[in-house]
């Protein structure tokens, strides 16, 4: 069972509960092979939000070289999911169920950085919401935003379970 106190829509007074959330979503996170391959960072981890970091690369862009719509949701989906997962007991593991995703300008910028927060958990189903920012001179400018569901799925370890 999660442990939720709400306070006009902020997560501030959430307790997880794995007390080893922390590690375990760092864990989690440094065996996606395609977070490695594009380079994204876990840049901050805390119960019920998660924020990802990417570097710009040329690799990641679209023809006008801005970061590419299909790198932008990702980022939103894996912030989603690892703020779900923050709130996850020890033996349960995660996957997304859907997510909706608004781009309302370019990923301009010298890299992106994804910020998500747990809107709604529950026991199956926990709703996540992410603002994907790109951040250019030392300045951010939403470049998307994002609405997702995680589905904690109990009894299940959170790794490869065989091909």
């Amino acid at each position: 069972m999660i442990d939720v106190n709400v306070n006009e829509g902020s997560m501030s007074g959430i307790q997880t509960p794995n007390p080893e959330f922390a590690l375990r979503v760092r864990e989690s996170f440094a065996r996606q092979a395609f977070m490695a391959h594009i380079g994204a960072v876990l840049s901050d981890v805390a119960p019920g939000r998660c924020e990802i970091d990417l570097p710009y690369r040329e690799e990641l862009t679209q023809q006008h070289g801005f970061f590419h719509g299909g790198i932008i949701g990702t980022l939103a989906d894996n912030a989603c999911g690892y703020a779900a997962f923050t709130l996850a007991p020890a033996d349960a593991s995660i996957l997304t169920v859907e997510y909706k995703m608004n781009i309302v300008s370019p990923g301009d910028g010298e890299r992106l950085v994804a910020r998500a927060e747990v809107v709604r958990p529950g026991r199956s189903l926990v709703v996540c919401r992410c603002d994907v920012l790109a951040m250019k001179d030392d300045t951010e400018k939403l470049a998307a935003t994002a609405l997702a569901t995680m589905m904690l799925m109990h009894g299940r370890e959170d790794g490869r379970s065989g091909n």
